[in-house]
């Protein structure tokens, strides 16, 4: 790590960045964010914009039960826990019974019930508050190397899979007259989403991290001219609007994802009036 920090200060002779923690967190933003960004244009496309915020309730219920159960690793319950719930909320939405923001919803107050439950028995909650506002300014070296595999995953799975859920995402019957196995395709996604979310509830938080998947991905809709654009055009807006929402949280001294999300918020609404330009022109 001492060889790329040293690299980091030649490039970056910034102040805020001559700290290891911030380094740490600075190489987190650069790991994280394309992942969510690429992630939530397919959320955007296939309408499931609350999906991470089921999924970011999840997390709760997950440590909750890694107690129980007396797994030590919060992370590994996370992620066990958020998969299983992911593919629920994919099987119940693929019977067609209800429609998918009425799952999602479902699921999302079920988990956040049960997680608060576990949890705050005996007051023991405290501990646990920091999971809603997330602090970025905790990343280890450790946590570097798992969001560098699952960003490497990540995008791998995503060359993989993104024609078979562009086409899913337009046209289901035309999917499936093209041999692609729908409900594989969401399968997969979902569990990647779900791994994803997991990986980043700790430093973005429970409450925000809903925001981060979707607002870069709903601004790029915006001002794309094709679904290449779309990709690009949300990797950016996440990368830039997470370097400067670390280095502006720094600087007020308050919370990094909150400030994040904001930066995004504020990209959505230029990308609002851009879209309204173009448009009457």
């Amino acid at each position: 790590m001492q060889a790329i920090y040293d690299v980091m200060n030649a490039l970056l002779p910034i102040e805020a960045l001559q700290f290891s923690f911030m380094k740490n967190a600075f190489l987190a933003i650069l790991l994280l964010t394309p992942l969510l960004g690429l992630l939530g244009t397919m959320a955007v496309n296939q309408q499931m914009a609350f999906f991470s915020d089921a999924l970011g309730h999840s997390a709760l219920t997950g440590i909750g039960l890694g107690i129980v159960l007396g797994l030590h690793n919060d992370l590994m319950a996370m992620l066990i826990f958020g998969v299983i719930w992911a593919i629920m909320i994919c099987l119940i939405k693929q019977t067609g019974a209800s429609s998918a923001d009425t799952v999602i919803s479902v699921f999302s107050s079920t988990s956040i019930a049960l997680g608060l439950i576990i949890l705050s028995r005996g007051g023991g909650f405290a501990k646990y508050s920091s999971l809603l506002i997330g602090d970025v300014l905790a990343v280890t070296p450790a946590d570097l190397l798992w969001l560098l595999l699952a960003l490497a995953a990540g995008l791998v799975l995503w060359m993989l899979m993104y024609n078979s859920l562009l086409l899913t995402s337009i046209n289901p019957s035309l999917a499936r007259s093209r041999g692609v196995h729908i409900r594989l395709s969401e399968m997969a996604f979902v569990v990647l989403v779900a791994v994803a979310v997991m990986l980043a509830i700790r430093w973005v938080g429970v409450m925000l991290i809903n925001a981060l998947l979707i607002l870069p991905a709903a601004a790029a809709r915006n001002i794309a001219r094709n679904t290449r654009q779309h990709a690009v055009y949300s990797v950016l807006i996440a990368l830039v609007c997470g370097i400067a929402g670390l280095l502006s949280a720094y600087a007020w001294d308050t919370s990094a994802g909150a400030a994040i999300v904001l930066y995004a918020a504020m990209a959505y609404a230029v990308s609002l009036a851009i879209r309204a330009v173009s448009h009457k022109r």
